[in-house]
């Protein structure tokens, strides 16, 4: 029989405990990220921010007896020509109904969502919710129901804010949009299809997506569906951090993909309608396109950045200040422009009258320009391009790239508001495949200008055409950057 008296226990004791904790070394703690993590629990959210947020009904007056829709709901119908630019399949544009409305007869239009923005009764929405009411009933989770003023509502941002006559309401707290991270989860409350305090959630699939002119818009896979435009997205700190107001989907039906409104853009929007009830946007007068990776690298831009400048309105801060068609846009105000798309939003948020800075990237180089903001207008019309006065004057240089070219007429120089340049009057080869039309108006081989074919020969002969060669052109009032590719 084995015998262990106390102090050879006490070894074996810490023998075992030595080779235990050898063992445990031996196996790699798992990192903190990979922890199991419970799901998380809304409850306490929902009885946070619920009591904030409210059902939105409009009301329409039909006038001189014309008959409404049929009787298929409003909201859904709105959401298929808010989404997909058309009716909801199957349904004529305007279904007959067996009783036609009298004059001034009041036609319940939609169905939406809003929260509460300040105690004494301020309450955002969307824009599309409201538009083209003649009257906005607000429904509060307690059961009572205001007819709301409408204060102001912006298309471009599809920002609403309406005002009911009640006070000591439960307002909503704003997050900070910043610090919301993708995979973060979030909430939404609203009415889908008319059923009140409806509440999803899920997670952020992205930020900063661009799917319009002036928001970048938060993109999750909460289950957004009619009726929840303009309900409020929340964080797990009770705070909103968006309004959401678009999905996309190919069968009408809410399909992963949901987009809402970031709220700092919101407020500013909202501060604007409340104080004017509309909102200033600024204009330089320019029209815009993304610059491509080979243009980038083809002028010694580097990389795809910044917004080319397609064509400047006559007399416009654009075009006082010295910007030129083809030039790209690189920082604006000292911001640094990524995209084409954050041009118009940063000029846009910019106060009428300022004057700002601009870096532009022409010929090669760097140059900065002084810019003062005006108020957005109105898109004027591109001119049609100009006729044809001159016959083809054909050159070995021009050949080589697969054009004839010739002189631009003082008439047509002053029609296009150029210095120089020369025009096309016919395309073949890789001239073509490019996409250079004939009546387009070559200003710049690379960063070379070049006012006359004598110019225009002497530029493409001295280029390589084994490489990508970057054509600057006019096309009307448009300038666009073009690569004439060697032949395979």
């Amino acid at each position: 029989m084995f015998k262990i008296d106390g102090k050879n226990l006490r070894s074996l004791g810490a023998a075992v405990a030595l080779a235990a904790a050898g063992a445990a070394a031996l196996v790699p703690a798992a990192p903190a990220a990979a922890q199991v993590r419970g799901l998380p629990d809304f409850t306490d959210l929902v009885d946070q921010v619920g009591p904030s947020v409210v059902n939105i009904r409009t009301v329409e007056r039909s006038r001189g007896g014309s008959a409404a829709p049929g009787n298929v709901d409003e909201e859904m119908q709105e959401f298929f020509r808010r989404f997909f630019g058309q009716p909801l399949p199957g349904v004529p544009r305007q279904a007959p109904r067996p009783n036609r409305p009298q004059p001034d007869d009041e036609q319940p239009r939609g169905v939406g969502s809003g929260f509460i923005l300040t105690t004494d009764g301020f309450v955002m929405t969307n824009a599309h919710v409201v538009d083209g009411a003649d009257e906005v009933l607000v429904t509060l989770p307690d059961r009572r129901e205001f007819k709301a003023k409408i204060v102001g509502f912006d298309k471009r941002t599809d920002v609403a804010v309406v005002k009911i006559d009640a006070g000591g309401l439960p307002a909503v707290r704003v997050g900070d949009v910043s610090r919301l991270k993708v995979g973060e989860w979030v909430m939404a409350i609203g009415s889908p299809f008319g059923l009140e305090n409806t509440v999803t959630a899920g997670i952020v699939s992205a930020k900063q997506r661009d799917t319009g002119d002036y928001l970048p818009f938060i993109q999750t896979d909460v289950a957004i569906n009619p009726g929840n435009s303009g309900g409020p997205l929340i964080n797990m700190r009770g705070e909103v951090v968006g309004i959401n107001s678009q999905i996309y989907s190919r069968s009408g039906g809410f399909m992963g993909i949901s987009f809402a409104i970031p709220i700092d853009e919101a407020i500013r929007v909202s501060e604007q309608l409340r104080v004017s009830g509309r909102v200033q946007r600024g204009r330089i007068g320019v029209q815009i396109d993304q610059v491509t990776r080979d243009v980038a690298e083809s002028i010694g831009l580097g990389k795809p950045q910044g917004a080319l400048v397609r064509s400047v309105e006559a007399g416009s801060p654009a075009d006082k200040a010295g910007v030129e068609a083809g030039d790209i846009i690189t920082k604006f105000d000292g911001k640094l422009i990524d995209r084409a798309t954050d041009l118009p939003r940063l000029v846009g948020n910019t106060k009428p009258g300022t004057r700002s800075s601009m870096t532009v990237f022409r010929r090669g180089g760097s140059k900065d320009l002084a810019v003062t903001i005006a108020e957005i207008e109105a898109d004027k019309a591109v001119r049609p391009t100009a006729q044809k006065d001159d016959k083809p004057k054909g050159s070995p240089a021009a050949q080589s790239i697969g054009l004839s070219v010739s002189e631009l007429t003082d008439a047509q120089k002053k029609e296009l508001k150029l210095k120089g340049g020369v025009k096309v009057e016919a395309v073949t080869d890789g001239a073509a495949r490019a996409g250079i039309h004939e009546g387009d108006v070559i200003v710049a081989i690379g960063n070379t200008e070049v006012n006359t074919v004598k110019e225009f020969d002497a530029v493409v002969a001295k280029v390589d055409k084994t490489k990508p060669i970057p054509v600057l052109l006019r096309r009307g009032e448009l300038a666009t950057y073009l690569l004439i590719r060697p032949a395979r």
